[in-house]
């Protein structure tokens, strides 16, 4: 499903980060505190009938090369598979979906790899998950089977405590719960803290709750390059609710009105004690403040709530505004039209990733790249420029390569 919550406090402002604009539906949150092959390998060549392996073997340190013909050992599958890839899937694929939590792990790290082999494994499990996905959809009538959460907000806005209590709720109303908590990535070390799981104490013992704490490595919107596929295998798994928590930002980005135009619902966190009334008078704000925003639907107006995970004060109240939505959205099918456009928003972050990691794997760019950098870096040459002279050198190699007629 698809609806922003957001989470304020008195002292701070909210911070909604592109959750929305990553391909996937989701309930979306906002919080607010009240206060390669190598050398002697062998190259299999695509006229080759099925079941003949001929390899020309490549040796090192420029021996000769003398080809090979044996009868294959490994049988491709369509996927392009070996034997042993293929069990390894099919293992992976039977275990997630029988609801092995050591399976949906291994599963995740699969799709997050950046290996170009380990991608292959991965296409060919989520090509699996996603034809069970579809089955288990029709067989729910075509209704989503998961409600999919997204969470944001600054640091110090009580998020992870808020999951702990929310999560804790949900397990014991017989919920399976999935978080897929998103730490920013250091851009001097490429490190993560991968810190939230530790704040989640009492949910990660519980073993209808699973945490999954991804560095974003260097991915913009707040989630990370692999959110997408995460949230089909959590669903895979049997979770039935899939929280997404992002990165948070800084206390100013909840007043852009670009950010509070993406929510969907509005909490108002840390409303207890000393800071009631502040949380009151912040919640009067925001319900004026939405009250000015073009509506984003047709059949739901965005709510602003106030709860607090210490006494767990308006907590059940605003899941029960969760529900309100989804069975809204659902009946009006604006809750299917959403995740058929993230669909397509998810094909072309795909389809875009490939094309740039193509382009600059690609011989004639390859060569350019730290000459032009260097330029780039001295002043005598303009980025633009440079830019324009990698994508000349792309297009002339490649119109060797394929010319027209």
């Amino acid at each position: 499903m698809n609806i922003p919550l957001l989470l304020q406090h008195p002292h701070q402002r909210h911070v909604l980060k592109g959750l929305l604009r990553t391909p996937f539906p989701r309930y979306h949150c906002i919080f607010r505190p009240s206060a390669r092959l190598g050398p002697g390998s062998p190259r299999a060549r695509p006229s080759d009938p099925p079941g003949l392996h001929c390899a020309e073997r490549v040796l090192p340190s420029g021996c000769l090369r003398r080809p090979l013909c044996a009868r294959a050992t490994l049988k491709e599958h369509p996927e392009g598979l070996s034997d042993k890839e293929q069990r390894f899937v099919d293992k992976l694929y039977t275990g997630l979906i029988q609801g092995q939590r050591a399976c949906l792990a291994e599963a995740i790290t699969l799709i997050e790899s950046t290996h170009r082999r380990k991608k292959d494994l991965a296409q060919a499990l989520l090509q699996k998950v996603l034809a069970y996905h579809r089955e288990q959809e029709r067989l729910n009538k075509g209704k989503p089977r998961a409600f999919r959460v997204g969470l944001s907000g600054p640091p110090g806005a009580g998020k992870s405590t808020f999951i702990e209590y929310f999560g804790k709720m949900l397990t014991e109303r017989g919920h399976k719960l999935s978080v897929l908590a998103v730490d920013p990535s250091s851009c001097a070390s490429g490190g993560s803290l991968l810190g939230d799981k530790t704040r989640m104490t009492e949910l990660s013992r519980d073993m209808n709750a699973y945490i999954r704490p991804s560095p974003t490595r260097g991915t913009l919107g707040g989630v990370t390059r692999t959110t997408n596929e995460a949230i089909l295998l959590c669903e895979g798994g049997g979770y039935d609710i899939i929280l997404i928590e992002t990165v948070g930002g800084d206390e100013l980005q909840g007043i852009k009105r670009g950010i509070i135009e993406m929510a969907d619902l509005v909490a108002i966190t840390k409303s207890d004690g000393d800071l009631i009334v502040p949380a009151r008078r912040i919640q009067a704000e925001y319900v004026s403040a939405l009250k000015l925003l073009r509506r984003r639907s047709g059949v739901w107006q965005p709510k602003v709530v106030r709860i607090s995970a210490r006494s767990g004060e308006g907590i059940a109240e605003m899941w029960d505004r969760m529900r309100e939505f989804w069975d809204l959205m659902l009946a009006s099918g604006e809750l299917a039209a959403r995740r058929q456009q993230q669909q397509k928003v998810w094909m072309w972050n795909l389809i875009r990733e490939s094309v740039l990691e193509h382009f600059r794997a690609h011989p004639a760019v390859r060569e350019q790249i730290p000459l032009l950098e260097r330029r780039v870096l001295s002043g005598a040459l303009p980025p633009g420029l440079a830019a324009d002279l990698l994508l000349k050198a792309f297009q002339a190699r490649t119109h060797e390569m394929y010319p027209t007629h």
